[in-house]
């Protein structure tokens, strides 16, 4: 009777254990589809640029600020009228090559010698904060420029909708900004990258980060 008792008692506690196990993964699946989901709606809203200088040296991380400066001006005179990431990213691809060279003339006026690698693609990027916008790591279609060797820091901000400004620090993000975040991405995940006070979304906010520093979300061709 007493062996089973004990059987019983065991064939319980595997059942137990067996749902246990079940529920987690069951857990961990829906998890990823919502992080999958809400990291992918994110991303294709954005169009971000992203600016790697030759080397940390002082003077080489001086001239990538310059070099931001000058791209940001040029961007300002022909993505001002883009009112989708898509004709944010054609804009960019038909001016290329001015891009190029307006990073090219930067650099030769600062009595420099540097060349300009420029490419759009699809590349990973931290967590960043501009004003009261966070972005989570993650995945994102950007104009990558690289100076010289590219071995310095780097700078990022977004293109479209345009949150760039100067000193990150103190900028506050337009208003037209939010409003076209708004437009193309749910309530809740406007909430996740705007609101800094709810435990809930600063949870889900840091799934974001999870799953992408773990490698669970790759880049999309």
């Amino acid at each position: 009777m007493k062996k089973f008792l004990n059987n019983i008692r065991n064939s319980k506690i595997g059942i137990i254990l067996i749902l246990s196990l079940l529920l987690f993964i069951y857990i961990i699946v829906c998890a990823i589809s919502y992080v999958e989901a809400v990291s992918s709606d994110i991303s294709d809203s954005v169009f971000r640029l992203h600016v790697i200088a030759n080397s940390d040296s002082d003077e080489d991380q001086s001239l990538k600020y310059k070099v931001r400066d000058s791209l940001l001006n040029y961007m300002n005179n022909i993505c001002t009228n883009c009112s989708s990431k898509e004709e944010a990213i054609n804009t960019v691809s038909v001016h290329q090559d001015e891009f190029k060279q307006v990073a090219l003339e930067t650099i030769k006026n600062e009595g420099y010698s540097y060349n300009i690698n420029i490419e759009i693609g699809n590349f990973e990027f931290p967590t960043k904060h501009y004003g009261d916008i966070s972005l989570p790591a993650g995945f994102y279609d950007a104009l990558k420029i690289e100076i010289g060797e590219a071995k310095g820091r780097n700078w990022w901000c977004v293109m479209f909708p345009s949150l760039c400004f100067i000193d990150v620090s103190s900028g506050i993000v337009p208003e037209e900004s939010k409003e076209e975040l708004q437009k193309t991405l749910s309530e809740e995940e406007y909430s996740i990258i705007s609101d800094t006070s709810n435990y809930g979304i600063k949870f889900k906010f840091k799934l974001l980060e999870i799953f992408t520093n773990s490698g669970l979300l790759t880049a999309r061709n």
